[in-house]
């Protein structure tokens, strides 16, 4: 199945661990598009991880270098980017977002905690004693966000990368507003 994406970028939005910069990637290859994660640019933007970032400014100076990764990403065709968990969460991420097409990948707590369990790397997860407590809480914050996404891929336990693909390819020509076809 193919279709004529006119180079609208592709993000893939969701909770940490949820799958965005394995899948980007894959869904990249599948399209013949670019493919960027917003995490490692800021990284080598700023010339500090994540985490050091959140240490030496904080998590409101990370939020505004990720809009600005943003807003200059979202002036791009055909990418395909994961973005920070986060990014949805500010009004003014999503005028960039919807320049494209959003696409939430959206595991159970469960899964993210199989995931996620021991992970160090991801700061805003660093302080919490009951990590179950401390996603379910994050969930809620964002869900509302997260659900303004053009496509929903719930993602089960058993799933693999390769189907949550073709998931994605399957949803996209069913929100295209002018569906092209193209030949195979």
């Amino acid at each position: 199945m193919m279709f004529d994406l006119q180079g609208l970028n592709i993000y893939l939005i969701g909770m940490m661990g949820s799958g965005k910069s394995t899948i980007a990637p894959l869904l990249a290859e599948r399209l013949g598009y670019g493919f960027l994660d917003t995490d490692p640019t800021i990284e080598k933007l700023v010339g500090q991880s994540i985490v050091e970032i959140f240490q030496t400014v904080g998590e409101t100076e990370f939020r505004q270098i990720e809009t600005q990764v943003l807003a200059e990403v979202s002036a791009y065709i055909r990418l395909v980017v994961a973005t920070g968990g986060g990014i949805p969460i500010r009004q003014e991420n999503w005028n960039h977002l919807h320049q494209g097409l959003v696409i939430w990948l959206d595991p159970s707590v469960d899964l993210l905690i199989e995931r996620l369990q021991g992970d160090t790397t991801r700061p805003i997860l660093d302080t919490s004693k009951n990590l179950q407590s401390k996603l379910d809480q994050i969930l809620v914050e964002r869900r509302d966000r997260y659900a303004e996404a053009d496509i929903h891929i719930p993602i089960a336990q058993n799933i693999t990368t390769e189907e949550i693909v073709e998931r994605i390819l399957t949803a996209i020509p069913t929100v295209l507003k002018t569906p092209i076809a193209c030949p195979e």
